[in-house]
């Protein structure tokens, strides 16, 4: 099985403090992985490293066979990425925020495919600061499949949502790896990792233990 993501060595810290500290992960296709660890561990850091979002202060990273350092756009046209925070103006529709993300790609899904795809259709042109906590969540998963990605990253996805909620998220997360796509996932609960992952990093202090 190929690699989608190949992490070597990874170190960022701010300060005196690591986020990461040698970090090395191997990510095979098709799989949901899971980065398990206390809030403070040091997840979302080694994600937003992968991504490019933040800068490491050494190490190498692969995704899809792509150096993402030396060529972090072409990178990015094969990732997706959910983070904590939705955030998007108040007043901007669900429909017209996928049409905007995708306008950044060159291959990119119709804004009708994703509202059916996370059963946003009824709400399409609904205002975000309306939504409720569940529908944000599932704005935030179409916006990642906005690309047509090999790769998505979920960071802490389920987190903060009522139970049925929860559920209905596990079971689109397990529907990504049904279609193919390859899944990087963070939590702390150990439960949706076990429901949700193929293999699990632990994380703490920024290592991997």
């Amino acid at each position: 099985m190929s690699s989608k993501v190949v992490v070597g060595d990874l170190r960022k810290s701010y300060g005196n403090v690591p986020a990461a500290a040698g970090v090395s992960l191997d990510i095979e296709d098709g799989e949901i992985f899971g980065l398990i660890g206390p809030n403070g561990a040091g997840k979302t850091t080694i994600i937003e490293c992968i991504l490019g979002l933040r800068t490491p202060d050494s190490g190498t990273i692969h995704v899809c066979g792509i150096d993402a350092r030396a060529h972090p756009r072409e990178a990015r046209e094969k990732t997706g990425a959910a983070l904590q925070a939705v955030a998007l103006q108040d007043k901007i529709t669900p429909r017209e925020a996928l049409a905007l993300f995708g306008a950044f790609y060159r291959i990119r899904s119709e804004p009708d495919v994703l509202l059916d795809r996370f059963g946003l259709r009824g709400k399409a042109d609904t205002a975000f600061d309306t939504l409720s906590g569940g529908q944000k969540q599932r704005l935030a998963l179409a916006l990642a499949f906005v690309n047509q990605p090999e790769l998505v990253f979920l960071d802490e996805p389920t987190s903060g949502l009522d139970p049925d909620i929860r559920r209905d998220l596990r079971g689109e997360i397990l529907q990504m790896k049904r279609d193919g796509h390859t899944v990087l996932l963070t939590t702390h609960d150990i439960e949706e990792a076990e429901a949700l992952c193929d293999r699990i990093a632990i994380i703490d202090r920024g290592k991997v233990i």
